[in-house]
């Protein structure tokens, strides 16, 4: 088997730090791998199959001689980064928004339009989180009726805003419990007993940044132009694992048991779906694992075509480093 010579741009960081897991537990065959960080970082170690390698400064001339980087850095350093990668050769498959919705980017979900990777220039994007859990949830359900539009609500845990957001939880939890303050340093509002109802800037609408990205990202992924989606984004006390309720809607109806039949057996998820046993998707059953777990299952009782479901997912594996390394493993 060919063995690849592999940077992670962005190694120390949270996702950085799950796609060095992700890697050794599929077996991916790497042959060198070289994590690569910003200077702050540079020198520090990283642990890779038994071994300690150091970490170095993220720099044009580090990605010589690479056949392969997986990008966990920010759009910044992403823009930065990409024309010194594609001078060396290398394919980039980005984790950050940097380069999502460019024309000749491919945006890849493994289980819903793995074909696409065949058309990269020299990068592939990673879509948003919630999007990759989302579509990867209801996907099989397309092919029965082709999904018209979503109504989402998504639970997004604290990870989504990096290796700071679970600290900060964690922390803020302790203050409150013995009584003490602790200013929010990573949130705009305390997220310990809390809920915050935006994720990303105002964009057109009323909408967030972060509440546009299924719409877009989803008429791409889906190559649906007409597809829509409306989102609203929650920061909820959680520390990993986003939640998502999706009322889906159909060209023409889906029973409720053509959806589980369909999402029993479909790639990437697991069907947990039985209200009367209390069986349904949770963030502490979905953490630290790769499956997207669909639950909730049931007709909308206003729109013959339209059902709605309940689904979990780890943000930092599925939504991230988990599907990254699957783009690399179809490459």
């Amino acid at each position: 088997m060919k063995q690849y010579r592999i940077a992670i741009l962005g190694a120390t960081g949270a996702v950085g730090q799950q796609m060095l897991r992700v890697l050794e537990e599929r077996q991916f065959p790497v042959e060198t791998l070289l994590p690569l960080a910003s200077s702050r970082s540079a020198g520090a170690v990283i642990t890779f199959r038994d071994r300690t390698i150091p970490v170095e400064t993220a720099e044009a001339a580090a990605f010589d001689g690479i056949d392969l980087v997986l990008g966990a850095a920010d759009s910044e350093t992403a823009v930065a980064m990409a024309p010194a990668i594609r001078a060396a050769g290398a394919v980039f498959v980005d984790n950050s928004s940097a380069f999502r919705l460019e024309a000749d980017v491919p945006l890849v979900v493994a289980e819903v339009n793995p074909q696409d990777v065949k058309q990269h220039k020299g990068i592939i994007s990673n879509p948003n989180c919630t999007t990759i859990i989302t579509l990867t949830a209801v996907y099989a359900l397309d092919a029965i009726s082709p999904i018209r539009s979503m109504v989402i609500s998504s639970y997004q845990a604290v990870s989504g805003a990096g290796a700071g957001g679970p600290v900060e939880l964690m922390r803020q939890t302790e203050a409150i419990c013995h009584g003490r303050e602790y200013p929010p340093q990573v949130f705009a509002y305390p997220i310990a007993y809390n809920l915050i109802p935006q994720i990303g800037g105002p964009q057109e609408h009323g909408y967030t940044s972060e509440e546009m990205k299924l719409h877009y990202e989803g008429r791409k992924i889906l190559h649906r132009p007409d597809f829509k989606a409306s989102s609203t984004c929650v920061r909820v006390p959680v520390l990993r694992s986003h939640s998502v309720s999706a009322r889906v809607t159909f060209e023409r109806p889906v029973s409720v048991e053509q959806a589980r039949q369909a999402i029993a057996v479909a790639p990437g998820c697991r069907l947990v779906d039985d209200l009367a046993q209390m069986r349904y998707p949770m963030p502490r059953d979905t953490s630290c694992q790769d499956l997207v777990y669909v639950g909730r299952i049931r007709r909308d009782m206003a729109d013959p075509c339209s059902l709605h479901l309940w689904c979990c997912g780890d943000q930092l594996r599925k939504g991230a480093a988990t599907n990254a390394v699957q783009i690399a493993e179809l490459l």
